[in-house]
């Protein structure tokens, strides 16, 4: 249903993660019984998860980590790593920087070129560890690097922007062509993001594996702000898998839908799995690892644009490991810490027994579902307060 915005434009309501909430059915389960485990295209994770390609969370060695916890982790292959030889001091300036002076002095950092030799070894010091990599380019640099990435024998190409449309229009250059690109290259490859069910089905019909969905919820962005673009993330999520099933009616060929910012709990990661989703993928969650390259701290790949930053660098503080943010055990109770046995608790309690599964289950507008009955909590600043 659309609302009146003013005379001549109309839209529709939308909604995020704290404006709804999983409804129990009549069911449930022992979480022993829940398989929370996710493919795509020819791999198996065991946890519905992919680490996003922000440097302040991935390195190869974090990569690796999550990897062995049953996780896809994702480098950015024109990030830091692929800049510096040894990019450790630059991460330790970053951290230490006053707000004030961050964003101007990371474009300074982030000004020296791409060294594709870099590429090509942080590719294979992943692989060398036994685990499934990924790597992601912008569209603009997708020509450039991705036959460097082939070369050394990746496994998943993320092609990932602000906004990715499968049609870009330019007078200047020649756009990439995803369509056409996806056909003759010898990985599989997953786009984003998008936030509309318009956007989503386009860009599965260019042979993507996966669509990322989100634009603007991460902790670090400031699309939002700086371009007015960005739809909430539970509405956001509903509509590109609203646009799954019609991709499915149409080919019979299923693509992955992955949540891609907005999560901060693990009750963000089951909403985001009951709006559709079939993974989710964690930004600031894992720069508060203590394995994080970030020291603490946690910036997007759009934080440092020369001309136009649309992100900031946040303190998330150390949480804890990476295998206690992810699978536990949590010695808080704030949500933030093993995510994927609150998404299997969740799915134990609401009677699903697997991701499949818990995309049906039924959902409800409920604002109140974050401030119910918790005034204590807020007042003295503990649990979801």
């Amino acid at each position: 249903m659309e609302i009146d915005i003013g005379i001549g434009k109309s839209g529709r309501r939308a909604w995020g993660f704290d404006d709804i909430a999983i409804v129990p059915s009549r069911r449930t389960r022992d979480p022993d019984d829940v398989d929370i485990s996710w493919d795509i295209d020819a791999y198996h994770f065991d946890l519905p998860m992919m680490a996003s390609a922000m440097d302040s969370g991935v390195s190869p060695d974090t990569a690796i980590a999550i990897g062995r916890l049953g996780g896809l982790a994702v480098l950015n292959l024109e990030g830091l790593w692929t800049r510096y030889e040894d990019p450790v001091p630059h991460f330790e300036e970053i951290a230490s920087l006053p707000h004030g002076e961050a964003t101007r002095r990371m474009q300074e950092i982030y000004s020296v070129p791409v060294d594709p030799i870099l590429i090509g070894k942080r590719i294979e010091d992943m692989r060398a560890a036994g685990i499934v990599t990924a790597a992601s380019v912008t569209p603009q640099r997708t020509a450039e690097y991705a036959e460097i990435a082939l070369q050394a024998k990746l496994d998943l190409l993320v092609i990932q922007g602000t906004v990715v449309s499968a049609e870009h229009v330019s007078t200047r250059e020649e756009p990439l062509n995803l369509k056409e690109f996806i056909a003759h290259f010898d990985l599989p490859v997953i786009v984003g993001g998008c936030a509309s069910y318009s956007t989503a089905l386009h860009l599965m019909r260019t042979g993507a594996v996966g669509v990322l969905v989100g634009v603007g919820p991460g902790a670090a962005c400031t699309t939002r702000g700086v371009l007015g673009v960005g739809v909430p993330q539970a509405t956001a999520i509903a509509d590109a898998a609203g646009a799954r099933i019609r991709y499915l009616d149409e080919t019979g060929r299923y693509v992955q839908v992955i949540a891609d910012g907005g999560m901060r709990t693990g009750g963000d990661v089951a909403k985001a799995i009951a709006c559709g989703a079939d993974a989710v993928m964690l930004g600031s969650p894992i720069a508060s690892a203590s394995e994080a390259p970030g020291k603490g701290m946690h910036w997007g790949m759009a934080t440092f644009h020369p001309t136009l930053p649309r992100g900031a660098r946040v303190e998330t503080g150390v949480l804890g490991s990476l295998e206690e943010i992810l699978v536990g055990p949590a010695h808080e109770n704030d949500g933030r810490r093993n995510l994927f046995g609150a998404l299997q608790v969740s799915m134990a309690t609401t009677g699903y027994a697997n991701v499949k599964e818990f995309q049906k289950a039924e959902v409800m507008v409920a604002p109140a579902i974050q401030s119910e009955g918790k005034a204590l909590q807020r007042s003295q600043q503990v649990g979801m307060g």
